[in-house]
Formats: structure tokens, C-alpha cells, sequence
């Protein structure tokens, strides 16, 4: 199967969006070969400025740009935004509701060997906190692409949140992306596996690993953490009556928090959250720290069974 980062076809994308739409400008905070924003800069370097490594400053700047009618994208990596800008996210874009795009890459453990202090683990936690504010996972890279078009569409301050990592292509060009819409990857009647980002490959294993079991298993993919798709949620939990939560980020406040709280509400099933637990990560390859911290296939094909059990 073949294998992209969602980083790398969030620059193709910011690419594509320049050359449809003059308003588009792009913000970096001096890691544009790594956010893949370099494409930007290559074609349209009138509209590129790199702030420096002032991410408070690059969130401010943007505010000004979209007030002044631009669609500015701004890129640094997660641990950063919201982590260190999170004051100007709140305060100077979502509470006024401007038209800024954050494009936060290098999320999660999968950053690998440069270690728990740029592996952000909490952000989702923090962003889907902000009013007004869309929050984006995209699973692969076709999804990624989508949902920065997306972006361009709304009007209002979007997180997406980006990985390092090649992860494993899941769509097809037609696939068509509706934010706030959950996708169904795979039909199922026992249980089913609720994942984002780069779980949705691993929940799709994981669905295969139990159907030799006899074991049928739905997965949905949550490329829209808020708003949330609370039907599709609240279906599964009626249709299937045990739930997986899926997520490269804290059990604490993420997608399992979201999809629980709207289980509890809703129809009280056994819910089941894989995800980091209450700790950081570490320096490692991005396989074998998935393996660590229970976030591979067989991870979930073991919390599914739990969950059925229960």
C-alpha cells in the first residue's frame, strides 16, 4: 500500500489553493522544509513570510491578515500551536472568529526520535476546548488535501492537525470530504473501532484480524474531531453495542473523550479508549513507540474483544 505524510500533501495542497485563490497567504515560523510550506514559497513567494521562531508573533500576524480579507494558513508543529501560542489561538482568532487556517504538523508520538518535548500529545485536547473552532484529523494524504480545500471554504479559524510520518493512503481521488461528517470504512455489527488520523489504518487491521475470528466489526473514520458527527456515534453504540475509541494522542480529553461523552449522553454502551496514556512520549522510530504505548492493530483487536465481553 502506498504511503504519504499528511505534511507532504499539505504542501502539494497549499500549492493547488494558491493558484486557485489570489487571497491565499501562507505563515511559517522557520520550518517550512519540514511543514512542506517551502512549496508555497517556491511558487508564490510574495505571498510566503516566515516569521521566525515567534509562533505567538505568527498567530498574531494572521489575525491581521484575515481581518484584512486574506485566508492566511499558518504552519509550525503541533507542540507549538496550540502549545505555545495558545493565548493568540483563543484570544486574537477564535474569539473573534477570523478566517485563520493552522496547519499544525509533526503531531503525536509518530514525530519518533525527536522525543516527548516535540511530541504533542495534548493539542486536540486543547483546540477542540475553543469555541469556533473547526478541528481537522485527516487520516492519509487524499484526506488531507480535502480537508485543506475545506479550510479555504469556511469561514472561521480551522486546526489540522498534520503527522511526520508516511502513513498509509486509504482514499481514492473521488473520495469526497464533508467536515463534520464521519466516513465508514468497513460495515459491522459487533462492535465497532471509532478512530482519527493515523489509527484508521490500524482500526481497519484490526477489523480484518477479527473477522477471521468471526467477528464483525464497523469502523468509522472521526476526520472531524468538532464538530463532531454525534449521529454517526450515537448509531454505532445502538447498532453495535460495544465501542473503540482509536487516537495517536491522550485518552484525556481527545476523540475517546468526545465519543464518550456523547455515548454517556446518548446510549450508555462499554466504550474502550486506546490512546496514549497520562504520560509523554519518548525518543524512538515511530513503529516501535506505536508498539510501546499499545496504539498498534492487535492493540485494538484486544480492546474490541474486551469491549464485546463487557
Amino acid at each position: 500500500m502506498q504511503k504519504i505524510a499528511t505534511r507532504e500533501a499539505y504542501g502539494d495542497a497549499l500549492v493547488e489553493l494558491g493558484r486557485e485563490n489570489p487571497d491565499v497567504v501562507v505563515l511559517d515560523a522557520d520550518l517550512s522544509k519540514s511543514t512542506k510550506t517551502i512549496n508555497f514559497r517556491k511558487h508564490f513567494p510574495e505571498r510566503f513570510f516566515n516569521l521566525g521562531i515567534a509562533e505567538q508573533n505568527m498567530l498574531g500576524t494572521a489575525a491581521g491578515l484575515a481581518a484584512a480579507g486574506k485566508i492566511p494558513f499558518c504552519s509550525t508543529f503541533a507542540v507549538f500551536a496550540p502549545g505555545r501560542s495558545f493565548d493568540q489561538l483563543r484570544n486574537s482568532i477564535a474569539y473573534p472568529k477570523l478566517n485563520v487556517k493552522i496547519g499544525a504538523s509533526h503531531a503525536g508520538i509518530t514525530v519518533g526520535e525527536d522525543g516527548a518535548t516535540h511530541q504533542s500529545v495534548e493539542d486536540i485536547a486543547l483546540v477542540r476546548a475553543v469555541p469556533n473552532l473547526t478541528v481537522f484529523v485527516p487520516a492519509d494524504a487524499v484526506e488531507t488535501k480535502k480537508a485543506v480545500m475545506a479550510a479555504a471554504e469556511i469561514k472561521g479559524p480551522v486546526y489540522i492537525r498534520l503527522g511526520r510520518a508516511a502513513v498509509p493512503v486509504l482514499h481514492g481521488e473521488d473520495f469526497v470530504f464533508e467536515p463534520g461528517k464521519a466516513v465508514v470504512m468497513r460495515e459491522g455489527g459487533d462492535a465497532a473501532i471509532i478512530a482519527t488520523g493515523v489509527m484508521v489504518a490500524e482500526a481497519l487491521a484490526a477489523a480484518e484480524e477479527l473477522s477471521r475470528e468471526g467477528i464483525s466489526v464497523r469502523v468509522l473514520n472521526i476526520h472531524t474531531i468538532k464538530p463532531l458527527d454525534t449521529e454517526a456515534i450515537i448509531s454505532a453504540a445502538k447498532e453495535t453495542g460495544a465501542i473503540v475509541t482509536a487516537e495517536e494522542h491522550s485518552v484525556i480529553g481527545g476523540l475517546g473523550s468526545a465519543v464518550a461523552e456523547t455515548v454517556c449522553e446518548h446510549c450508555p454502551v462499554p466504550v474502550y479508549r486506546v490512546g496514549i496514556p497520562d504520560v509523554f512520549g519518548e525518543s524512538g522510530k515511530p513503529g516501535e513507540l506505536m508498539e510501546k504505548y499499545g496504539l498498534k492493530a492487535r492493540h485494538l483487536a484486544a480492546a474490541v474483544r474486551k469491549a464485546i465481553r463487557r
